[in-house]
C-alpha cells in the first residue's frame, strides 16, 4: 500500500468519526456510557470477525502469544480513552469534544519523545502547531473549562498512547485486522460486564440508541478503527495524528448539519488551518527531499 493510500484511508477514517461524535452525544439520552460503548464494540468485534478469520487462515505469521497480550493491552488503553470521551459528552458540546479529542495531535509526537525516544521529523512540529490554532479556531470560545472537557483532555492522552502502541504493534506482528478484532472485543467486554453493574440496561435502551449503536459500531468502530490499524503499517504515528485530527473538523461539519450549530468565519478559518495541515502532511515526503538535496548541494560546493 502506497503512503497516499494509507494517509486516504485515515482521513476517511477521521470523516467517520467526526459524525461519531453527534451519535456519541444523542446516544446518551438513552444508554449510559459504558453500556453504550460495551454494545458498540461488540457489534464492532462481530462486524470485522470474519475479515479477522480470513486474514488468521491466509496469513504466513500469525500472532504471537506476546502480540496476543499486546492486543488486549492496546484493547485497555482504547477502552480508556472512549470511555473518558463516552462521559465528557454529558457535561461537554460536540465542537469543544472535537478540539479537546485533537489534543492528541500534539501528544502523540511527544509521548513518542517521552516512551521510545522516537524522534519525529523536525517539520511536522510547524505542522502540529497549525493543526491545533485551526482546531482551537474551531471550538470558537472554549469558555470555562467543565468536568467534561478535563474527560476529553483525558481522552485525548489516551489516543495518543493508543495511536503509538498499535501502530507499533501493527509494524511488529503484521495482521492488523485480527488486532483490531482484538481490541475491539475486550474493549465490549470490559464496557459489557461494567455497565451491567453499574448502570441500567434494558431492551428499552437499546431501542431507543440502535441507530447510533448500528453507526458507531460498524461504521465507526468495526470499519474505521480496522482502516486506522491497517494504515498505520504504512504511515509514520505523527503524520497519522494530524490526518486522524481532522475528525474535529468533520465533527463541527456534521455537528452544524445534524444538531444545528453554526460555524462562524473564524471556524471556517480553523477549517482551512487543518485542510492546510492535511495538504502539508502529504507533501512532506517531497519537502525531505528537496531539503536533502539542497544540503547534498552544498556540501559539494
Amino acid at each position: 500500500m502506497s503512503r497516499w493510500t494509507a494517509n486516504s484511508l485515515l482521513l476517511l477514517a477521521a470523516m467517520i468519526w467526526g459524525a461519531a461524535f453527534v451519535a456519541q452525544s444523542t446516544a446518551m439520552d438513552s444508554m449510559g456510557p459504558l453500556g453504550f460503548n460495551g454494545v458498540r464494540f461488540i457489534l464492532a468485534a462481530a462486524a470485522v470477525a470474519p475479515f479477522a478469520w480470513i486474514e488468521w487462515k491466509r496469513s504466513q505469521r500469525r500472532l504471537s502469544r506476546s502480540g496476543y497480550i499486546k492486543s488486549v493491552q492496546v484493547g485497555i488503553l482504547f477502552f480508556i480513552a472512549i470511555t473518558a470521551q463516552q462521559y465528557g459528552f454529558f457535561t461537554t458540546s460536540v465542537t469543544n469534544a472535537g478540539f479537546l479529542t485533537a489534543l492528541y495531535v500534539v501528544l502523540t509526537p511527544i509521548m513518542g519523545i517521552i516512551l521510545f525516544r522516537t524522534m519525529p521529523n523536525p517539520l511536522i512540529w510547524p505542522i502540529v502547531a497549525l493543526s491545533m490554532a485551526g482546531a482551537y479556531l474551531l471550538a470558537g470560545s472554549l469558555g470555562t473549562m467543565k468536568t467534561g472537557d478535563l474527560l476529553m483532555i483525558v481522552s485525548a492522552l489516551f489516543w495518543a498512547l493508543q495511536i503509538i502502541y498499535i501502530g507499533r504493534l501493527v509494524n511488529e506482528q503484521g495482521n492488523p485486522v485480527t488486532i483490531a478484532f482484538i481490541q475491539f472485543l475486550t474493549t465490549g467486554i470490559i464496557g459489557l460486564i461494567a455497565g451491567l453493574f453499574l448502570e441500567p440496561m434494558e431492551l428499552s435502551n437499546l431501542r431507543g440508541a440502535w441507530i447510533e449503536i448500528a453507526y458507531t459500531g460498524i461504521l465507526s468502530g468495526g470499519l474505521s478503527f480496522t482502516l486506522q490499524a491497517i494504515a498505520q503499517r504504512y504511515t509514520p504515528p505523527s503524520d497519522a495524528a494530524i490526518l486522524l485530527s481532522s475528525e474535529s473538523l468533520f465533527a463541527a461539519l456534521f455537528g452544524a448539519l445534524l444538531l444545528g450549530e453554526r460555524i462562524t468565519p473564524l471556524q471556517m478559518l480553523g477549517c482551512a488551518f487543518i485542510f492546510s495541515c492535511i495538504l502539508l502532511v502529504e507533501l512532506l515526503p517531497f519537502l525531505q527531499r528537496r531539503i536533502a538535496r539542497r544540503r547534498k548541494a552544498n556540501l559539494t560546493v
